[in-house]
């Protein structure tokens, strides 16, 4: 199994007001995914990170295999999320994928 982590920080010019509602909507968003992608196992986004967090939301997915993964990255459900919730509002992105 592969896992895919990804940290997200929200663009700055965002109201807190702006900056919730764009949480749950990521989180809405992403977690529809699941039982959508063949190979995607789990998938939950945290939106309430502690104050200590320099992150403001966190994507932890478990794949089957690393094909799924890559095949989940240009899945278009996957992308239309990533294209009209995710990037429009993200100023950075880390990601880790490691094999468990």
């Amino acid at each position: 199994m592969v896992k895919h982590v990804i940290l997200w920080q929200l663009k700055d010019e965002l109201s807190y007001a702006e900056r919730t509602d764009i949480k749950k909507s990521i989180k809405a968003g992403l977690e529809e995914l699941q039982g959508k992608i063949p190979g995607l196992i789990e998938l939950r986004v945290n939106i309430e990170p502690l104050n200590s967090s320099n992150a403001d939301l966190m994507l932890d997915s478990t794949f089957e295999n690393e094909e799924a993964l890559k095949e989940y990255a240009v899945h278009p459900d996957h992308v239309k999320v990533a294209d009209n919730k995710v990037r429009p509002f993200t100023k950075t992105r880390m990601c880790l994928d490691y094999e468990i």
